[in-house]
């Protein structure tokens, strides 16, 4: 297996259109908009482009198989913070790929200042719990009923917190 690393380009589009529709639904429980949308793709990739959203993309054989994103904004209140989107292909889970995507973007966290690093979770995803709390995050909150999965029931947003005066840590 080699899998290259690169920064996400906006040219990504079409890779990663296919790369998230193939996540089981689970998986995209915790993005703002509707995978199955292309205009929505289309908008996410703008943002790539005019640089709101960094992101860095896994590839082996030339299909994406992870990519871990880092949304910042311009506000006075909130430039401090970067929220971070990590998803990596059912297959390659397990081997490291969503740690290396992680370091690529707290390295650009902190090149930018950034202070604190949260992220977004059904509570069902145990993976991404696991692999996020081994990066240093913790728990910050719990959401009840925010969430509505694909048969219809409701469950818990988790919502987990790093902080910069932990030295980025891994």
């Amino acid at each position: 297996m080699i899998v290259k690393f690169r920064r996400m380009q906006a040219e990504d589009g079409d890779l990663f259109r296919s790369f998230i529709r193939t996540l089981p639904c689970q998986d995209n429980y915790y993005l703002l908009f509707d995978v199955r949308d292309d205009h929505a793709i289309d908008h996410w990739m703008e943002k790539v482009q005019s640089g709101e959203i960094i992101g860095f993309v896994a590839t082996e054989k030339g299909s994406m198989i992870g990519y871990c994103n880092l949304i910042t904004n311009a506000l006075a209140w909130t430039r401090h913070v970067g929220e971070i989107r990590i998803s990596v292909s059912a297959a390659y889970r397990g081997r490291g790929i969503g740690k290396a995507l992680a370091a690529q973007i707290f390295s650009i966290a902190r090149a930018q200042g950034l202070q604190k690093l949260w992220v977004r979770m059904a509570i069902s995803q145990d993976a991404s719990q696991h692999l996020f709390k081994s990066l240093g995050f913790r728990t910050e909150a719990l959401l009840s009923d925010f969430v509505k999965n694909e048969n219809g029931l409701c469950e818990a947003l988790l919502i987990m917190t790093h902080d910069s005066g932990e030295h980025w840590c891994f």
